[in-house]
Formats: structure tokens, sequence, C-alpha cells
């Protein structure tokens, strides 16, 4: 019973909630990032240089069997092949989430030294001709008072 309410602790302390909640919303946002490269952004690539969707670019290694006429069917065949779109579309997809998550920590961080409280400073010390005045103004008034 014992390792049963030690998991539990661990499990609901709160940093390894929001950990988990990091991860699940981590792994949509990881989908529509690779939605939005590979159904939006690479097909207009590959518009524009006249190639089709730049994603299913690869480079036939196979001299003596004729190229395949897409990606799919390369896997298929089995041949060598080096899939350069596929690559660049997991780098373009890596390099939007690092830039989206830079984005998030760097906009916590700025809300963070905000809104944290800041500690008072300290007074410094009052100079020697402070001090000085002082007494010669605690005397005056004893003088007074007299």
């Amino acid at each position: 019973m014992g390792l049963i309410s030690e998991f539990k602790k661990f499990a609901l302390r709160g940093n390894v909630v929001d950990m988990a909640v990091g991860i699940i919303i981590g792994g949509a946002f990881g989908k529509i990032v690779a939605s939005l490269v590979g159904d939006i952004i690479m097909p207009v690539v590959g518009a524009f240089t006249g190639k089709g969707s730049l994603g299913s670019q690869f480079v036939w290694l196979d001299p003596e069997v004729a190229k395949p006429v897409s990606l799919e069917a390369a896997r298929a065949a089995g041949g060598p092949y080096i899939a350069w779109g596929a690559f660049a579309q997991t780098t373009l997809d890596f390099l939007i989430i690092a830039f989206a998550i830079f984005a998030m920590v760097k906009l916590m961080n700025t809300a963070q030294e905000r809104f944290a409280e800041k500690p008072e400073k300290e007074k410094p010390a009052p100079t020697e001709d402070i001090l000085l005045l002082r007494e010669i103004r605690d005397e005056l008034k004893k003088q007074q008072a007299v």
C-alpha cells in the first residue's frame, strides 16, 4: 500500500500535473504545426518551384531501377532514396515549434519580472555630515527647552 500512496502523492503534485498538461497541449500543438507545414506551406512552396508539394520530394539513388513517380512509390519499392522534402518539412516543423516555445518562455519571463514582488530597497546609512547635523539639531532643541 505504501507504493501506491507514494505514487499518488507524486502524481498529484502541482508540477507533475502542470507538466502533463504541457505535454498534452504540446502534442496537439505539434500536430497543428505539422498540418500547417505539410498541408499549407509545403504545397504553396512546391507550387512556386513547380515540383508539387515540397514535402514529397526525394532523390532516387538506384540508377538501375527507374525512378518511382512519388515518395510513397519509392518507399513501397524498397530501393535507396533520400527523402529530402520530408526532412525539410520536419525541420520547418521543428523551427516553428521552437520559435513558439521561445516566444512563450520570453512572454512568461517578462510577465514574471513585471509582476514579481520587488524587495524594498534598504535606505543607505546616513553620512557623517548628516549625523553631525542631527547632533547639532538635538543640542539646539535641548538649549531651547531650558
